[in-house]
């Protein structure tokens, strides 16, 4: 499969108009046209819906922009790392939770900079399952996940942060006066939870008896989507205390208080590149 061909197929993906495609790409749009016929032959699918006007994804093309995307990122990433230089270049690539530790990570990322500012990093959010997944495809070089997680299979640092669990809720709402959520005061109310199973056993564990009388309105991935719900007084959020400021909506902890730690970790049996090598050579003296 040829690189260049998936870079054109993004770009129409993009442009939803393979003149103005086309045009992006210097190409003539009978070109461009036979270049994606033929990547959907080889693939024997139909990647696109086509009209007169337009060109749009079909669900088949849904599913493979992504893939080609990632593919293309690593492609780049790799030619990169084979660049051969004295002085240390290269991007990092790094999947980070919605974390208070990720404050911590950026303080690492800006003083090994210092030290090499020619490599670069690039961040992708997801949660525990994205950021496992990415790494395995080779799509990262490290994840910052938070316990508790499975990581048999990974080397990784401890992150000196505590990342603490409370509830967002909205300042109209009876919780807005409470200094603390304890077990069994949200029985009767719609929560908003964490789609990691992992995770949710730990807030079972804290809710104990009353886990199973709470009415889950819905589960989330990132923050964001989560407190656009509870904005509307839909719910309340249960949640990683972040920083990050919602309008309307008051972070609440819970009590006894619930804190779990957070790892930054990498695959331990396969090669890096120089630049990442020296990162994680970098973190292990930090952290040690």
């Amino acid at each position: 499969m040829d690189i260049r061909v998936l870079n054109y197929f993004l770009i129409t993906a993009r442009e939803e108009n393979i003149t103005k495609a086309a045009s992006l790409l210097n190409l003539t749009q009978p070109t461009l046209s036979r270049q994606l016929k033929g990547l959907e032959t080889e693939l024997n699918v139909e990647l696109f819906h086509r009209s007169n006007h337009s060109i749009y994804l079909t669900k088949e093309g849904l599913l493979f922009r992504q893939r080609a995307q990632d593919i293309v990122n690593i492609f780049e990433h790799t030619r990169d790392e084979l660049q051969s230089t004295e002085e240390l270049i290269g991007t990092i690539e790094i999947g980070c939770g919605e974390l208070h530790s990720t404050a911590e990570l950026a303080q690492l990322l800006d003083e090994f900079q210092e030290l090499y500012p020619k490599v670069k990093f690039n961040l992708r959010s997801g949660n525990n399952n994205d950021i496992k997944g990415w790494i395995e495809q080779g799509v990262l070089d490290m994840g910052l996940l938070i316990e508790p997680v499975e990581i048999g299979k990974y080397d990784f640092v401890h992150m000196n942060s505590k990342e603490e669990w409370g509830i967002l809720a909205h300042k109209k709402s009876k919780f807005s006066e409470f200094d603390a959520i304890r077990p069994g005061d949200l029985v009767g109310t719609k929560v908003i939870t964490i789609s990691d199973r992992i995770v949710q056993n730990e807030l079972g564990n804290w809710s104990g008896k009353y886990a199973i009388q709470m009415e889950n309105k819905a589960r989330y991935n990132l923050l964001y989507s989560a407190a656009m719900l509870a904005q509307q007084n839909h719910g309340v959020v249960i949640c990683l205390k972040t920083g990050q400021h919602f309008d309307d909506l008051k972070y609440i902890p819970l009590e006894p208080k619930l804190e779990l730690n957070s790892v930054l970790a990498w695959r331990g049996q396969q090669p890096h590149s120089e630049a990442t090598k020296a990162f994680i050579d970098f973190i292990r003296k930090e952290k040690n």
